[in-house]
């Protein structure tokens, strides 16, 4: 009922994206496209497809040769403008997504900016210390003021965009017939098992152009981590030992990691909250009060590593509740050895641009 009264809404914002893509294909509105290499990563639905970790992929793949810097609008943060972020940095500052990737690869260059554009000018004019070889963009499919060399589309498997319609009544923040944007194409969050069957039914419902590469992938969820230094002992939910779990997540969508700790021979509780959710003294005391009435001696909480981000920035944790705090890593795994030919594609991309962009300035350089 509900969506059927917002689809008239939905109509009115289709109109809307409809001419403003127009506007750009027709170059009424202009898009800049930079001579260095820049990778976009981003989805056409709301929220929920593995961003962060698919630009961790990329951070992990290209950060050994290459000076990589990754740039985000920071959502949710309460500052304006363009700013570094450095591992002392605060969610209020930052956003939790930059906060997260700074913090994971301290050695890479992380700033937010609300203008993309501004942003990427930003990062290749810093000084020589700081300005990177290429630039990641983080959720910038639909942000047409830049014209990425890369333009890396994420569906999620479990949601696909034949069966969605644009925001309000849907989760589709432009037509699905705007995915001709992208060079590649990553159906995110598949089954491990996923058969050819499946992979060619999910693929005819698409709408595939021969210039696409279209790659599949799960995640893989690896050892917990502590949340806190001070905490010793790391639990192995693969091992013998079985644990009680408090679940604790504010993420578009949690169903991966709940799968993953259902399959696992724990009792698993949970609490959930929305996607990005900033931590309030009220939460913190309903998650106390959910720990300390779990039964059993191997109690932790459990937590996404986003959402151990923001927890960190609460500073009315108990002692006993930050030894059992964890967060659980995923990463990336690319179906049917595909990852292979990815990354070759993003290497040759990077390097060949590179190449061009310094040879260029080199050429343009006056002679003393």
């Amino acid at each position: 009922m509900i969506k059927f009264l917002l689809y008239p809404f939905s109509v009115v914002y289709g109109i809307f994206i409809f001419f403003r893509n127009r506007m750009y294909d027709f170059n009424i509105l202009r898009s800049v496209e930079f001579e260095q290499p820049v990778i976009s990563v981003g989805n056409i639905t709301v929220g929920g497809t593995g961003k962060t970790p698919h630009a961790e992929y990329l951070i992990h793949l290209l950060k050994s040769s290459f000076k990589v810097a990754f740039l985000s609008r920071g959502y949710k943060r309460k500052t304006k403008g363009f700013r570094f972020v450095e591992i002392h940095s605060t969610v209020a500052e930052a956003g939790d997504e930059p906060l997260q990737i700074k913090n994971k690869f301290p050695e890479i260059t992380v700033a937010v900016c609300e203008n993309r554009v501004t942003g990427v000018k930003r990062l290749f004019d810093s000084d020589p210390d700081r300005a990177p070889e290429l630039v990641i963009l983080d959720d910038a499919f639909q942000h047409r003021r830049i014209t990425p060399g890369i333009n890396i589309l994420l569906i999620d498997y479990n949601r696909p965009l034949k069966k969605d319609t644009l925001l309000p009544a849907g989760r589709l923040r432009e037509g699905a017939r705007q995915m001709h944007r992208a060079n590649s194409i990553i159906i995110t969050k598949c089954p491990e098992d996923m058969t050819p069957i499946a992979r060619r039914i999910f693929q005819k419902n698409l709408w595939i152009r021969p210039y696409q590469n279209i790659y599949f992938t799960t995640f893989e969820y690896e050892k917990p981590q502590p949340v806190f230094e001070s905490t010793k002992t790391v639990p192995d939910l693969t091992g013998k030992k079985k644990y009680t779990i408090l679940l604790v997540t504010g993420i578009a969508s949690p169903a991966m990691i709940k799968k993953y700790l259902q399959d696992l021979p724990h009792t698993v509780e949970e609490i959930l909250f929305h996607d990005h959710h900033y931590y309030t003294e009220k939460d913190i005391e309903t998650i106390t009060n959910r720990f300390n009435s779990l039964k059993g001696h191997n109690k932790i909480i459990l937590t996404t590593e986003k959402d151990a981000i923001r927890l960190r920035d609460v500073e009315s944790l108990e002692k006993k509740w930050m030894q059992s705090l964890f967060s659980l890593p995923v990463k990336v795994k690319f179906l049917n050895g595909e990852g292979k030919q990815f990354d070759k594609k993003i290497l040759n991309y990077v390097g060949e641009n590179k190449s061009n962009f310094s040879f260029h300035k080199k050429k343009d350089t006056p002679q003393s």
